[in-house]
């Protein structure tokens, strides 16, 4: 057997009698408070005391116990989030098993729920996320807004399948909804400050009370995090993937009436990444086939005596580029929320304006050589929103929620690609080097786009209570919308050529145009849509039901706007959705088991998704937007969650999701194939970026260990394993880009006294120490690279609650 298997089997046999030794000193019903119950998937993550209801409000936009509602939804509580350390979207993920989340850098992350979203490419900034994100009720247009630090948090919702009939925003796939806590009329103080391994460090803070009471009150929160990097860069002698995230977050609450509140939110957040810097985890010299592969990596690198080839050992987490790279942005806003009960029906109004200003660096080529020196899109995105709602409230025969939606956004770009003295012999070795270095060394191109949305809608859903037992929910959507942008690209820098001949100017123009041409476009469009609902709820017993609902989706066309080759139209059709569910929800035992399950058949025609492949004798990548004819995923979720005792629960989640493209005669080829043509058929074939199997298990328990100071004491104790099966990360299902599959397990053990005033914990988040992939690309040259996923960190954090 694997030493290394056993190793960590001995350590998770470690963890779960260090758990179990915990558990078997708690009486079985202790007299303190239960444990809180996380249900991962379909279920709440948090089910608090037996019997006691779970509440929602972004799932039909009213107050209501999850178990009761016909969709598929997750619940994470801020106690479920404390217990895990969780403060990411990254992190939240492995609580989520049908949530997927990649992130190459924060501008360039994919987020897809159920297989379905966004997959594997880069963003596009004419194209928005099939995945919603929502905080506090407010859209946010760019997902690079969702990489940052999440503070002061009172829920988290996920909801899948297409949402529109409540939401303002139409999305095809799900929609990750957070809401923070409000202001509180009764002074609270809360903080906490952890430390640990990588030099990570965090603190964080939130304080809130009445200035005038009943009438206005405040609250303030904040965070500071950061660490000094998991990778290392030899050329630089510098760390990696180092961070640091600073967020501040105010609020006030204005109740002049029981009935009437305004709440005005205000929130800045900025952070710095020493990232992307790449791995190189894999060389192929030959073709799938045993076929040399022309110009490949090797070969290109032998052309530079001085440079040694890379020891293809990711997990050393070494890198080697020598240009400036950085992932730095920040992002800001206001909004408003109002809201006015009028007894049968209450009116909401949110109105908000944000910003996100996006910096990045990138070395191009990922090598210590001087090739591609600046490869970047910076953004500038600005967006309004305005959304009007009226609800329905207490006991009807038909329960209603009707709205009105508008959206403007404008996300500015700024692209710059710059090479460098070794691009020539490295790009093209049988050209006339002379000429060929006059046309790449310090030749830099920029370019601008300006892709502009505006977005009107109507909607509206409707719960008919055919009887106690039986409820029939529909829902309908109309959406206009427009889209405008332009694209520029251009040259600014480059070698004086007043030297040459004509015809020799002409020949490194040429070299100049086969890299970066200039180009110059503008494009727009306008399209109409109807989306809706059906879902038929039956509660069998009192505590479960069934429900099936059938959902037609729709998401608008994009806009291409960058350098497109021939043939690729600047504008996107835009998707069909199809989304059909069987759910069954029930809680028996007294409420304390959980038991969930949802199976889904969600077709969508004309798939949006963003192609990546490299320039022809380049090292040059360009990315445009193309639609698939039709892709497929359908699969299962179940979850159960089982509070044992007071002092003891588990959790059990697991997904089954086959996504593939059902149409898709026309793809890119793999790079490992790319001697056999450009293109490929993938019908039939898996979706990028979608593990088959995911599935998440974790238990809590608690103990009292008797007084200190007057206040009860107690010790507790939180571990959880995640695992999702192998999945691949390229747009060409290349074989070279397929991630093994990978679990992690997460463990804390801590003490509390239980009101609060103190609560010290140890914790370890890849308790195992699994090396993974996060993603691998292959390039035309036969090399991967890799971005590897975090190691083993471990630290304490002291957290107190006035």
């Amino acid at each position: 057997m694997n030493r290394v298997f056993l190793f960590k089997q001995r350590q998770l046999i470690l963890a779960g009698v260090a758990l179990g030794s915990l558990i078997g000193a708690a009486p079985a019903f202790a007299a303190e408070q239960p444990a809180d119950v996380e249900v991962p998937a379909v279920a709440a993550e948090d089910a608090g005391e037996a019997g006691e209801a779970i509440v929602v409000t972004a799932s039909r936009r009213r107050d209501e116990d999850v178990q009761d509602v016909p969709v598929a939804i997750s619940v994470i509580s801020a106690d479920a989030l404390e217990r895990r350390g969780d403060f990411t979207l990254g992190q939240i993920q492995q609580q989520v098993p049908s949530l997927q989340v990649f992130s190459f850098n924060p501008r360039n992350t994919n987020i897809n729920i159920r297989g379905l979203g966004s997959n594997v490419a880069l963003t596009n900034d004419g194209l928005e996320n099939g995945v919603g994100f929502y905080i506090d009720n407010v859209y946010y247009g760019r997902v690079g807004l969702s990489q940052f630090d999440l503070v002061d948090l009172q829920s988290i919702e996920v909801l899948r399948g297409p949402q529109g009939t409540l939401f303002g925003k139409n999305t095809t796939s799900g929609v990750i909804n957070i809401t923070s806590r409000k202001p509180s009329f009764d002074p609270e103080l809360s903080g906490e400050a952890s430390i640990g391994n990588y030099g990570f460090r965090q603190v964080r803070a939130s304080a809130s009370a009445g200035i005038l009471p009943d009438l206005l009150a405040v609250r303030i929160s904040g965070a500071i995090s950061g660490n000094d990097g998991f990778l290392f860069n030899k050329t630089t002698n510098t760390r990696a993937q180092n961070y640091r995230n600073e967020s501040i977050r105010g609020q006030l609450l204005f109740t002049p009436d029981p009935d009437f509140e305004v709440r005005i939110i205000g929130d800045y957040a900025k952070q710095e990444q020493d990232h992307v810097l790449s791995v190189f985890a894999d060389l192929h010299k030959t073709y799938a086939n045993g076929a040399t592969i022309p110009n490949n990596f090797a070969l290109r690198a032998a052309r530079f005596p001085g440079y040694t080839l890379p020891a293809f050992r990711p997990f050393d987490r070494i890198g080697e580029a020598d240009s400036h790279y950085q992932s730095n942005m920040a992002g800001y806003g206001v909004s408003g929320e109002v809201n006015w009960d009028f007894g049968s029906a209450a009116l909401t109004s949110i109105t908000a304006y944000r910003w996100w200003d996006w910096n990045p660096a990138n070395d191009g080529d990922s090598t210590s050589l001087p090739i591609t020196t600046k490869a970047q899109q910076a953004n500038r995105q600005r967006q309004f929103s305005q959304e009007l709602r009226l609800a329905s409230k207490g006991n009807r025969t038909v329960d209603y929620v009707i709205g009105a939606y508008y959206f403007w956004q404008v996300v500015k770009g700024y692209g710059a690609t710059r090479y460098g003295s070794a691009a020539a012999l490295w790009n093209l070795p049988a050209a006339d080097q002379t000429l060929a270095n006059a046309a790449l060394n310090g030749f830099e191109a920029n370019s601008t786009s300006t892709p502009e949305t505006r977005t009107f809608a109507l909607f509206g859903q409707t719960d008919w209570h055919l009887s106690d037992a039986l409820t029939l929910t529909t829902g309908l959507r109309w959406t206009h919308e427009k889209k405008a942008g332009a694209f520029s690209q251009f040259w600014v820098d480059g070698a004086d050529l007043s030297g040459f001949t004509p015809a020799q100017v002409t020949a490194i123009n040429a070299i100049r145009t086969q890299f970066n041409p200039v180009t110059s476009f503008a494009t727009k469009f306008s399209d109409n849509s109807l989306s809706g609902l059906v879902t038929l709820n039956w509660r069998v017993a009192p505590d479960a039901s069934v429900y099936g609902s059938y959902s037609r989706g729709n998401k608008s066309g994009g806009l291409n706007l960058t350098a497109l080759p021939a043939g690729i139209a600047p504008e996107v059709a835009p998707e069909k959705v199809d989304a059909f569910e069987l759910g069954f929800k029930s809680q028996f035992l007294d409420r304390r088991a959980t038991f969930n399950a949802a199976a889904f058949w969600t077709e969508i025609r004309d798939y949006q998704t963003a192609i990546t492949e490299q320039v022809p004798n380049t090292v040059n990548v360009r990315q445009y937007i193309a639609n698939i004819p039709k892709v497929r995923s359908r699969g299962v979720e179940g979850d159960l969650a089982f509070q044992a005792s007071d002092s003891l629960s588990f959790t059990a989640s697991a997904s089954y999701t086959d996504a593939k493209y059902v149409e898709y005669a026309n793809a890119p080829q793999a790079v490992e194939n790319l001697n056999l043509g450009g293109i490929q058929d993938l019908s039939g074939k898996p979706l990028s970026g979608v593990p088959k199997f995911a599935w998440s298990v974790g238990a809590d328990g608690n103990t009292p260990l008797g007084e200190l100071g007057g206040r009860e004491l107690s010790l507790y104790a939180h571990a959880d394993y995640a695992h999702r099966s192998s999945f691949n990360t390229s747009a060409t299902n290349s074989a070279w880009a397929q991630v093994p599959g990978f679990g992690i397990a997460n463990a804390r053990i801590g003490l509390k006294t239980d009101d609060g005033l103190w609560d010290l914990s140890v914790w370890a988040r890849n308790l195992l120490n699994e090396d993974y992939f996060l993603n691998l690309s292959a390039a035309n040259t036969g090399v991967v690279t890799a971005q590897v996923g975090e190691p083993r960190t471990y630290g304490v954090t002291l957290r107190t609650r006035l």
